[in-house]
C-alpha cells in the first residue's frame, strides 16, 4: 500500500513538472560549428522559443563529427532543459566511431524529425567542369588531384558515395563541420564539396560557387535548371540530410510529450515554413516513437553504407 501512495505521489509530482515545464529556459546543444546544421538550428531554436514563452539557447559544441556536442547533451541533465539538436551524422556515426562515448539508440530519447534536405555537389568557379560528367572526366584525369571539403560524417558520405558510383579518386579534406569547409572551398583551397542547400545556396546564388548536381531524386524548384546527380549519369545516387530533436534518454515521459507537441507547432509555424523553403529544406514532424524507429532504421542501413564506402573516422 506504502508503494502505491508513492507511487501515486512521484507520478502527481510528474505531471505537476510536465505542466510547468518549461519554466526558463532551454539549452539547444548543437554538436556542430556556426554554418550548416548550425543555421537550420537556429530557425528551429527562434520558433521554439515563440512556442514555449522562453529563450532557447544555442549552444556550439563542434568537434569530432558531432560526437563531442553529443556526448555534453547526453550526460546532462535528464529534466529537458537541455536539446540535442542534430543531423544524420548522428545515425552515421554510430558505424564510423567503434568507440563512442555514448550508446546513440539507448542512451539518447528522439523527440522529433525535424526535416529532411537534399545536398548539392559544388566546385570553385576555377575548377574546369560546367557539369557532372566533365568533373568525373577531369577527376579521372587527374587521380588523387582534386580535393574536397569534408565537414562532417555526412558531407563524407555523400561524397564517397559519389566517389563509389563515378570510379573516380577524390581527395578528402577534414574540417571541424561543413561552415569551415566551405569557407576553405570558397576561398579556393578545395576544389568542391557535397553540402547541405542550407549551407551552399547561397553561394550559389551569388556566383561564389557552381552547383553541378543535386543529390535528391527530383530537381530542386529553387534550382530548377541543375540536375539530379542520377540524371547526369551516377546511376542510383540519392542521398539527403536530416535534421531531429533529442533530449537524454532519463528525461521524463511526459516532458518528452510536451516537447515533442512544442516541436511540432514550431515547425507548424508559417514562418519557419517560409524559411524551412527558402532554403531548400522539407519540414517533417514525428511522434518520438516514429523517429525513435526512423534512427534505428537508419543506423541500420549505414552500418553498410560506411563499410561499402570505406569510410574511417580519421578521414573526418
Amino acid at each position: 500500500m506504502n508503494c502505491l501512495l508513492s507511487l501515486g505521489a512521484f507520478l502527481l509530482a510528474a505531471n505537476a513538472f510536465a505542466q510547468d515545464y518549461p519554466s526558463k529556459p532551454l539549452r539547444f546543444v548543437v554538436p556542430f560549428p556556426p554554418g550548416g546544421v548550425d543555421t537550420v538550428g537556429r530557425i528551429v531554436a527562434q520558433q521554439l522559443s515563440t512556442v514555449v514563452g522562453q529563450p532557447v539557447v544555442v549552444d556550439n559544441r563542434g568537434g569530432a563529427a558531432g560526437t563531442i556536442g553529443t556526448t555534453i547533451a547526453v550526460n546532462a541533465r535528464a529534466d529537458g532543459y537541455t536539446v540535442l539538436f542534430s543531423n544524420i551524422s548522428l545515425a552515421i556515426n554510430v558505424s564510423l566511431f567503434p568507440k563512442l562515448p555514448y550508446d546513440t539508440l539507448k542512451d539518447l530519447a528522439p523527440i522529433s524529425l525535424i526535416g529532411r534536405q537534399p545536398n548539392l555537389l559544388v566546385v570553385h568557379p576555377a575548377v574546369a567542369a560546367k557539369t557532372v560528367k566533365e568533373l568525373v572526366a577531369l577527376a579521372k584525369s587527374q587521380p588523387g588531384k582534386l580535393n574536397y571539403g569534408s565537414g562532417g560524417a555526412n558531407t563524407m558520405l555523400a561524397i564517397e558515395l559519389f566517389k563509389l558510383g563515378t570510379g573516380t579518386d577524390i581527395v578528402g579534406v577534414p574540417y571541424n563541420g561543413i561552415g569551415p569547409a566551405m569557407i576553405a572551398l570558397l576561398g579556393g583551397q578545395l576544389q568542391m564539396t557535397m553540402s547541405p542547400m542550407v549551407s551552399s545556396l547561397p553561394h550559389v546564388t551569388s556566383g561564389k560557387l557552381r552547383a553541378l548536381g543535386i543529390s535528391d531524386v527530383r530537381r530542386s524548384t529553387l534550382l530548377p535548371d541543375i540536375p539530379t546527380l542520377q540524371e547526369a549519369g551516377v546511376p542510383g545516387y540519392e542521398f539527403f540530410n536530416w535534421y531531429g530533436v533529442f533530449v537524454p534518454s532519463a528525461t521524463p515521459r511526459a516532458t518528452i510529450q510536451v516537447l515533442n507537441k512544442a516541436v511540432i507547432r514550431a515547425l507548424d509555424s508559417p514562418a519557419l515554413k517560409k524559411q524551412f523553403s527558402a532554403q531548400g529544406l522539407e519540414s517533417k514532424s514525428t511522434s518520438p516513437e516514429e523517429f525513435a524507429a526512423y534512427l534505428n532504421s537508419e543506423v541500420g542501413k549505414f552500418t553498410s553504407v560506411v563499410k561499402a564506402a570505406g569510410m574511417k573516422p580519421e578521414q573526418l
